[in-house]
This record gives C-alpha cells, sequence and structure tokens, in this order.
C-alpha cells in the first residue's frame, strides 16, 4: 500500500466537497469503501436531494467495477441514517452489503438519526469507530448542524467594500466596487447556499436576480426577501421559474395587502406574514421558519439597513467580506446599527481565512462563540472492542 496516499476517511472528505453545490438540503457527505489491505473498492458522494446518498453511491461503484465489499470497510464522513426519507437507510444498505467495520467522522445531528445509524449497525455485527476527520466534517455541513441543532440557518452575510468600508457612496451607487473575479467568487459562496436573502430596498433601488451566473452549479438557490409593507413588483427579476421565492412581511392584512399578495402568489412567491411588536418582519421568527423550509446556509445580500438589523438582534453568523483596493471616502457602511457606547460592545470576530481574490481580499470572519455546536467529547475517536 502507498504510505503517502491520503487515509480513506480524507478521500471521503474531499469527495464530499463535490456535493457541496448539488445536495442541499441533505448534508454533504462522501464514502470510501476499501478492502483489508487498503485497496479502494468503491467511492462516491451524496447526490441531488431524493437521490442515493454518498454510502449507496460508494457500493454501486464498487459493485461496477466487479469488487466484492464483504469484510471490507467503509470510511464515510457523517453517521449513515437510519431513518426513511426520500431513500432507504444506508447504514442498512451497509450491512446488507457484508461490510465489516465503518469510520465515521462524526454522529449526524439530525433527531431522526443521532446514534440511531451507529446502534443499528453495531446489532448487526459491524464495528464502528469515530472520530477522524469531525471538525472538517462538520465545518463542510455548517448549515446543516445549525439547522439541526439551532434549529436556525447558518446565517453569512456577504459584503463588497471599499478598504475603508464603503458599500456605496452616498447617492447609492455601488457597480463595481470589487472585480470581476470577486463577484464571480461571490456567486460561488451562492451556489453553496440554500437561500439568497436581500431586503425591499435593494429589490426597488437594483431589481437584482439573485441567481448564480457566474460559476457552474446544478441548483440555484431559494430566494427571500425581507419586505414590511409588501412592496416587491410582481415584475421584479427576482421571479425565477423553478425556483422557490420567499416574501416575508409584516403590513396590515387588508383588501389592498390580500391583493398584492395574490398577484407575487401567481408568480410563485410565498408571502408570509410575520411580523415583530414594531411591524417590522420578526428576523428571528423567519430563522426558524425558513430551518422548518429546509434552509442550511442563508446568504444575506441586503442593504446596510437590514444589514445593521441582522446584526443589531444578534442573529449573523459568519461574514463573507471582499475589500477592493480603493478608498471612496463618506459613503453607506457594511451595516448600519449603534452607536455603541464602549468598545467591549463591538460585534467581535475571528478570522477563518484572508485571502486574495483577483486584485481584491476575501475575509471570511467568523462571530465568535457561534460555532460551538455539533463537535462533543463523545464523538471523538469513540471505537468497539
Amino acid at each position: 500500500m502507498n504510505t503517502s496516499a491520503p487515509s480513506p476517511i480524507y478521500q471521503a472528505l474531499g469527495l464530499a466537497t463535490q456535493a457541496l453545490f448539488l445536495s442541499n438540503p441533505n448534508p454533504r457527505v462522501g464514502c470510501v469503501i476499501a478492502s483489508a489491505s487498503g485497496v479502494v473498492l468503491g467511492q462516491g458522494f451524496t447526490q441531488k436531494a431524493g437521490g442515493p446518498h454518498a454510502e449507496v453511491m460508494a457500493l454501486r461503484d464498487a459493485q461496477a467495477q466487479g469488487h466484492d465489499v464483504r469484510g471490507a470497510t467503509a470510511y464515510v464522513t457523517l453517521e449513515p441514517c437510519s431513518h426513511h426519507g426520500r431513500t432507504g437507510p444506508c447504514c442498512d444498505a451497509l450491512i446488507q452489503a457484508g461490510i465489516a467495520k465503518v469510520v465515521a467522522s462524526i454522529a449526524d445531528p439530525n433527531p431522526q438519526v443521532a446514534g440511531n445509524g451507529f446502534a443499528r449497525l453495531r446489532a448487526a455485527g459491524v464495528q464502528v469507530e469515530v472520530g477522524d476527520g469531525a471538525e472538517a466534517a462538520r465545518e463542510l455541513n455548517i448549515g446543516f448542524f445549525s439547522r439541526m441543532v439551532r434549529k436556525t440557518p447558518w446565517v453569512r452575510m456577504k459584503v463588497a467594500a471599499s478598504l475603508d468600508g464603503a458599500t456605496a457612496l452616498p447617492n447609492g451607487a455601488s457597480q463595481w466596487i470589487t472585480s470581476a473575479a470577486a463577484r464571480a467568487d461571490g456567486h460561488a459562496w451562492r451556489a453553496r447556499a440554500c437561500a439568497v436573502l436581500t431586503g425591499i430596498g435593494t429589490v426597488l433601488d437594483d431589481n437584482p436576480r439573485l441567481d448564480v451566473r457566474e460559476v457552474p452549479t446544478p441548483r440555484q438557490p431559494h430566494v427571500v426577501v425581507v419586505d414590511s409593507q409588501l412592496q416587491t413588483p410582481p415584475s421584479a427579476h427576482l421571479f425565477i421559474a423553478g425556483r422557490a421565492c420567499y416574501i416575508y412581511c409584516a403590513a396590515p392584512q387588508d383588501v389592498q395587502f390580500e391583493e398584492r399578495k395574490r398577484a407575487l402568489e401567481a408568480q410563485g412567491a410565498e408571502v408570509i406574514h410575520l411580523p415583530n411588536p414594531q411591524s417590522k418582519v420578526d428576523l428571528a421568527a423567519m430563522l426558524r421558519d425558513l430551518a422548518h423550509k429546509g434552509v442550511n446556509e442563508l446568504h444575506v445580500e441586503a442593504g446596510n439597513k437590514l444589514n445593521g438589523s441582522f446584526v443589531r438582534e444578534g442573529l449573523v453568523d459568519e461574514m463573507l467580506v471582499y475589500l477592493a483596493p480603493k478608498m471612496l471616502g463618506l459613503g453607506l457602511s457594511m451595516a448600519q446599527f449603534g452607536p455603541l457606547t464602549a468598545l467591549d460592545q463591538a460585534l467581535a470576530l475571528e478570522f477563518k481565512s484572508v485571502e486574495p481574490v483577483g486584485e481584491d481580499v476575501r475575509i471570511v470572519a467568523r462571530v465568535r462563540g457561534r460555532d460551538g455546536f455539533g463537535i462533543t467529547p463523545t464523538s471523538s475517536h469513540a471505537v468497539d472492542a
């Protein structure tokens, strides 16, 4: 065996990344089946929702190559599922195929699984080992873990700004502060999200499509509009056939409201009335509703007022910021909130990555303490005797 080759679980993690744009709302999972001597017999990753999961794809790959997997080890990045959804339980498929051992990175946080897959494997005499690659597997599925554990999506706020933090000139002009390379990279982050969110101000000012155009993608994310007074025009460009559109509003439910609602529903939108006591959209309740609709990662591309509301209410998990090497002076900020009266009131972030993208810089900064879920001491290197 070539000792320089990556271990099968890390090969499986590499496969899982191929489901990044594909598997939503299901988790991104990879699977490698290897013989006792380390020879790879089959491999695969989770397909489009309703299609085969990673384990089944790996079993099919092995069968297509004429390999017998009895007595082999399945390396999988997430606990094999144990419930009947749109597909059958993967743990049963592994048992029926004669797999002798399963090495999984992390337990599935889905309450319908949550250890049941491991239990069924062990009950059938399959050896189970858990823990290798847990952090990487959770990170790849941060939105899925957020939805299952916190019951809300992972909220990632995308901003394009000048080096001095301006996202637009005072007159609102913003196209384009950053380069074409940064815009394409931003579309790749859109593509991995389940839904893209904006506010009514952006819809009225820019009439965006909010779809993925700059990178290949097998699916388009849903679109979400925060529109308190239900002002979205039925002619807006964001209405794209075959794509779910959710419009959250707080307007009085009078005759005019019902007329506007029917016009938007005729364009395929779902209008959700979700007011808070200030007659604005209840953003926290909206996130819970989006989680119920299967949204794992929510990609926010909004104006500084709505961005400020997300920050002020403590709803942001991560910032995706593109900084251009230019200074704009007075202009619109990334997020309008405050004023703060003490420095310790600032939103505390930690850099996850800082990388050049074309002539710009991409910063991924995570709100401190927002990602402390889904990894437990009991999930690390638990091995059957």
